[in-house]
């Protein structure tokens, strides 16, 4: 039945698309899968604006909070293939398929790929209190008082937990991580000093560490960040080849018609090259990226397949 319908949907799209041509007529709804005011709903916000001045349609950004992503996921996978609801999606997508047993889409067959869009480093960042100022002696540290400090992240499961575990299993490490609904209100604990450490979005901790109430001591992402140019990257630190970002891209509901996709395509990396855009998104942290919807889709697919390993070493589930 659900094929049925999928089919019917992707005949009457293409159907229009033949009979009209002139894409976009109308103005394209935009789900983003956080709230408002987030760091991805920020990015989204600044990409989704360039991209409607330059179509000449209004993307109106419809935010659809809520596990971990998938309800936004949800409904875009379930809405009619004919480009006007789009899906900023973040790698979310692909921590999903093994972090939850009963998902109501499949992205590897009910979304398709536009292009990837950018990536938002995390950063490790410590509590002032803790008598580290680089990683090096946050490893010794931990060492020295293992299962004693507390971690937190954005949620069980979420890359910003996932990042920790990761740099924990590496180092050998053991500490206490302690799950929060969104990274709001881990960064205050951590601020507050009810936690020690976690890796967050380089947007969500920017403000902290620039007034000393967090200390930075390295970020995740092969290079350095434009915002803070002083802080290492963990593979400078000793840890060479490891990379953990949040990325972000730009998917539509399966079936949309190829030149629906290609126009939107066009456009994202049209608002990436824009000399205005790349400094709003720097201010955020995030790095724009671009890509092709087959390179995208193979990234998803990759990023699926190594983060499936993680969480299975993690042991971690969400429901």
């Amino acid at each position: 039945m659900k094929s049925c319908r999928r089919l019917a949907a992707l005949t009457l799209a293409v159907a229009t698309f033949a009979a009209h041509g002139a894409y976009p007529e109308k103005p394209i709804t935009m789900i983003v899968p956080f709230p408002a005011g987030g760091p991805t709903d920020l990015v989204s916000r600044v990409i989704g604006k360039t991209m409607a001045d330059s179509m000449g349609q209004p993307i109106v950004i419809d935010n659809r909070g809520g596990a971990n992503g998938n309800i936004g996921a949800s409904l875009a996978a379930k809405a009619a293939p004919d480009g006007y609801t789009i899906f900023y999606n973040t790698s979310a997508v692909a921590l999903s398929p093994s972090l939850y047993k009963n998902l109501t889409y499949d992205v590897t067959k009910d979304l398709s790929p536009v292009a990837l869009a950018a990536v938002v480093p995390l950063a490790l960042v410590v509590h002032p209190s803790v008598p580290a100022n680089n990683v090096k002696e946050f490893i010794a540290y931990v060492k020295a008082n293992p299962g004693k400090l507390s971690y937190g992240s954005a949620g069980a499961g979420n890359v910003t937990h996932l990042g920790a575990f990761q740099f924990l299993q590496a180092n050998g490490l053991e500490a206490v991580h302690i799950p929060y609904k969104g990274s709001a209100p881990a960064d205050m604990d951590l601020v507050g000093g009810q936690i020690q450490f976690m890796t967050d979005t380089v947007n969500s901790v920017a403000a902290f560490v620039k007034d000393k109430r967090m200390k930075m001591l390295a970020v995740t992402t092969p290079k350095r960040v434009s915002i803070f140019p002083e802080v290492p990257t963990l593979a400078e630190s000793g840890m060479p080849g490891f990379e953990v970002g949040a990325w972000q891209g730009l998917m539509v509901p399966a079936g949309t018609p190829r030149p629906v996709i290609d126009r939107l395509n066009t456009e994202l990396r049209k608002a990436l090259a824009n000399p205005e855009v790349r400094a709003k998104l720097a201010l955020q942290g995030a790095e724009p990226l671009g890509s092709t919807p087959e390179e995208y889709g193979a990234y998803i697919k990759k990023e699926i397949e190594r983060w499936g390993k993680v969480v299975q070493l993690s042991g971690v589930k969400a429901e």
